[in-house]
């Protein structure tokens, strides 16, 4: 075979983690040969430094804060968690930061996969060092982000943590400040506090969990302060340095803080500056918009996929996008529709724009799909907020005692179906999907009245809300 002919590939995907792979599987599935270039590690942030380990260091958190609502058990586990094993256990989650089964995973599949720095260097070419791949029929973007940081004079010398180093430290600092209110902060605020760490926790704005409902962030700030975390809203970080290893932060009111490391939490940005958009015509370093196929605006054979087109920076949303793409990719390839290639995947729009979930894994766990109250209203919506405490169900309390936690459902007036949920409380990420359901189904609230939860299970908060906007 010549150069050439080993080089080329019906589709070439840029970033190997949990998006890319999918679009691997689904074109593969297809027919299509498919090469993945990779310039870390075969998995992506997701497996190494993101889902995987920041979970992993969060389960025995939330195991012990759930043990110690329960009389009986609560005198066993007031010690401390032995951190030792549970980074031990964290680190088996990641492989030990090694991708030998990802790349098996890969093999297996029938994809081949290139190591290093991949670049665009025009349609449908993607160099990696020396070597010159091109597509028949589409190149994909699936390079994900990285943590945004603040420009603050001399930052780099202070080697902050990021979400990576959050998520991958051998030992917990003595006393940790996280900047920043959304789920990286308040996830990582909440398991080096249980871990060992004394947290201090600066948030710009007026309160956590910004992105949900308001009584979310309110009861997440409520349970770190009785953790021992210091929280404080309506503070911004003026200046950051490090002196003999001892991080000193001034806040914007002139306040000292001193601290072992600090933590910035505070967005993402785009993996998309050094990968050659500048020779297909776009800028470097943005965000890549897209349509309901994946296909980035203005050409017929890229796709943007996952976090870069900053539709939802969320894994299990990026997969669903990379299966849809996929599915586009080779019913392109075919030279037939979507629709007529792959039914189930002709219906992106709706899910993948204002029905997406999320849980965040706090104590208590935070979780939602679809829209809050406010951005209902914003989107010209004539809906109702119906809420219930979800210590009202027989359920919550048998699952802990002295439950909190409140639920939420957006009620769209005049098509009686649910723009959005929202609940908080403990064990309530089990709780999203039956709301994914009804809020992607569009299910109307009368049939909803027809599904029936068992009882006694936290689930019957579905029947309190269903009868609180009956009775409203």
């Amino acid at each position: 075979m010549t150069e050439t002919e080993t080089n080329l590939y019906d589709v070439v995907v840029l970033g190997a983690g949990p998006v890319g792979e999918n679009v691997a599987d689904r074109t593969r599935a297809a027919g299509l040969t498919t090469a993945v270039v990779e310039s870390e590690l075969v998995g992506g942030e997701c497996s190494y430094w993101a889902c995987m380990p920041s979970k992993a260091l969060l389960r025995p958190v939330i195991a012990r804060a759930d043990a110690r609502r329960l009389p009986g058990l609560r005198q066993a586990v007031q010690g401390p968690l032995d951190t030792a094993a549970v980074l031990a256990r964290r680190n088996w989650y990641t492989g030990d930061w090694t991708d030998d089964g990802q790349v098996d995973w890969l093999k297996s599949i029938g994809a081949d996969l290139y190591r290093g720095q991949g670049r665009l260097t025009g349609p449908r070419t993607v160099g990696i060092g020396d070597r010159v791949l091109t597509a028949r029929h589409a190149v994909v973007v699936a390079t994900g982000t990285r943590a945004a940081l603040p420009a603050l004079p001399g930052l780099a010398e202070v080697r902050p943590w990021t979400s990576r180093e959050a998520t991958s430290a051998q030992s917990a600092p003595g006393r940790l400040v996280v900047v920043g209110g959304g789920v990286v902060a308040t996830e990582m605020a909440t398991a080096w506090q249980a871990l060992g760490s004394q947290v201090t926790l600066l948030v710009r704005g007026k309160g956590l969990l910004d992105r949900m409902e308001p009584f979310a962030g309110e009861l997440v700030a409520e349970a770190l302060t009785e953790a021992g975390a210091d929280v404080r809203t309506g503070t911004s970080v003026a200046s950051v340095t490090r002196t003999d290893g001892v991080v000193v932060v001034v806040t914007d009111s002139g306040e000292r803080i001193e601290a072992d490391e600090i933590l910035f939490a505070v967005g993402r940005a785009p993996r998309t500056d050094d990968i050659g958009l500048e020779t297909v015509g776009l800028e470097p370093g943005s965000w890549l918009a897209v349509d309901d196929s994946l296909r980035v605006d203005g050409t017929d054979w890229l796709y943007a996929v996952g976090d870069v087109n900053h539709r939802a920076l969320l894994t299990h949303q990026g997969k669903y996008q990379a299966r849809i793409a996929g599915a586009a990719i080779a019913a392109r390839a075919a030279g037939t529709s979507l629709a007529q290639a792959d039914p189930w995947s002709a219906h992106a729009a709706t899910a993948d724009h204002e029905s997406v979930p999320q849980v965040v894994f706090t104590d208590p766990e935070a979780a939602s799909v679809g829209l809050s109250l406010a951005e209902a209203e914003a989107a010209g919506h004539r809906v109702r907020a119906v809420d219930v405490d979800m210590s009202s169900v027989a359920g919550a309390g048998l699952y802990a005692e002295g439950y909190k936690g409140r639920a939420r459902m957006v009620v769209d007036l005049e098509r009686e179906i649910l723009r959005g949920v929202t609940f908080v409380g403990p064990g309530v990420g089990e709780l999203v999907h039956s709301a994914t359901v009804a809020v992607v189904g569009q299910v109307p609230i009368a049939r909803l009245w027809h599904a029936v939860p068992s009882y006694p299970t936290i689930s019957e908060v579905w029947l309190r809300l269903l009868e609180a906007f009956r009775d409203s």
